[in-house]
């Protein structure tokens, strides 16, 4: 391969390396819309245009090359800015603090400076410089994202000082020093960036918790009603056993066997509120270790939880507790309640105003999966395409998040997926749950 030939691939390879960048910052604005993106993205662009005229392999004007360095310039400045959040305020406590930044902050003027004579593009040490200062500025904050960008470039340029290596460079390579800065640049951003991102997806999860979790307090006042409900009739019956044996006891009356029956249907009830409060219990216990459970213990769990709301809105329950006794599902069985109950809060709410309320569950499976179909009767789904996305939602008081919660948990916790359609009378839910 000769002198000539080898510059050409490596000009291809950082142009490619650059058009890389491009895309994947641009498909990342697509989805994100973040100032981040579409400002590096358009910042790459510039830089792609000047290193094509720099480079004298094709036939463009210097009017290009300085046009697209201004801009990349200006879009480095609102990178930098949109990256760092704007942080560049400093709040010192004493004098000891003024002179430690004072110290950093000239180290990081210098190395700033050293690298624009290292690799003389001035938007790449524009960015390196605005957030260095935000990366001093706001040690204690999270700033890890922007820490791998900062000390790798002054790792980079701390090594290449001390080695004279812009020296031994000019001399035994094709390719101009500036290029390299391309691409280092591209692959300590991507890095950089990776991080932010997985970071953010994390945030997200841990936000999504959260909420669901305040979902949940917030139906509190609901669940105890429900309880209360719950509770009502048994210990009305409880009252009822206690007062036949006082009667039958003053009219000495009060024999074995009366005795042992009142005894049984004493604690026929007495096992009816203990479970009762066992439902509720595991509904609100988190719970994260998987297990095989019976899938119709978590639906009758689900509907002892909402069985008064929809005892109160006169809704019926189609549901043959006789079937489904073999159906095992792998997970976590809480989170199904929940799941389920969503589902049929949403119904019920949707069903206030129906002439004959109904909820359809119907349970199956296949050697592959089981399947969830829950139905009502409610005339369907307004806003169907948007059913599972956060913060959607058609009540005026609703938070948009359950549905959405529905859908991380089944697709995260089962490995399945969940489904909604309008049928003739209403609305239809299924879910698929792996086996």
């Amino acid at each position: 391969m000769n002198a000539e030939m080898a510059e050409v691939l490596l000009y291809g390879m950082i142009y490619g390396i650059v058009f890389m960048t491009i895309v994947s910052t641009a498909v990342r604005y697509i989805y994100s819309k973040d100032l981040v993106y579409i400002s590096y993205c358009l910042l790459q662009v510039c830089s792609l245009i000047y290193i094509l005229s720099y480079s004298n392999m094709f036939k463009f004007t210097y009017i290009y090359e300085d046009i697209a360095l201004l801009l990349a310039s200006i879009f480095a400045i609102v990178f930098s800015f949109a990256y760092s959040k704007g942080r560049i305020s400093l709040k010192l406590n004493n004098q000891k603090e003024l002179y430690i930044y004072t110290i950093f902050t000239s180290l990081i003027i210098s190395t700033a400076f050293y690298h624009y004579i290292l690799f003389e593009y001035l938007p790449y040490t524009i960015i390196y410089f605005i957030l260095s200062i935000t990366l001093l500025f706001n040690l204690k904050e999270n700033i890890y994202a922007k820490s791998i960008y900062v000390v790798s470039w002054s790792c980079i340029c701390l090594f290449f000082y001390f080695t004279g290596f812009k020296e031994i460079y000019i001399q035994n390579t094709y390719i101009d020093i500036v290029l390299l800065a391309f691409g280092l640049e591209a692959l300590i951003f991507t890095i950089s960036i990776s991080y932010s991102y997985k970071y953010l997806q994390n945030q997200n999860i841990e936000y999504e918790n959260l909420i669901l979790h305040q979902s949940k307090l917030a139906k509190a006042g609901e669940m105890i009603a429900n309880i209360s409900h719950q509770f009502r009739q048994p210990l009305n019956n409880l009252s009822y056993i206690l007062m036949n044996i006082k009667k039958a006891y003053k009219k000495d009356t009060l024999s074995n066997e009366y005795m042992e029956k009142k005894y049984n249907q004493a604690f026929t009830q007495i096992e009816y509120l203990s479970r009762t409060i066992t439902d509720f219990k595991e509904f609100y216990e988190p719970s994260k270790i998987k297990i095989d459970f019976l899938l119709k213990e978590s639906i009758t769990r689900t509907l002892s939880i909402i069985s008064s709301d929809l005892d109160k809105h006169r809704i019926e329950i189609d549901f043959d507790f006789s079937l489904n006794d073999d159906i095992y599902i792998y997970g976590i069985s809480n989170e199904l309640s929940q799941v389920l109950l969503i589902i049929l809060s949403n119904a019920k709410d949707e069903l206030k105003n129906i002439e004959k309320p109904l909820i359809k569950i119907r349970t199956s499976k296949t050697p592959a999966e089981v399947i969830i179909e829950i139905e009502d009767n409610a005339g369907g789904i307004k806003n169907i395409n948007s059913l599972f996305k956060a913060y959607k939602t058609s009540k005026e008081e609703g938070t948009g998040i359950g549905l959405f919660m529905a859908k991380e948990i089944i697709e995260n916790t089962f490995a399945g997926k969940i489904e909604a359609k309008n049928i003739k009378k209403g609305a239809l839910f299924t879910l698929y749950l792996p086996k």
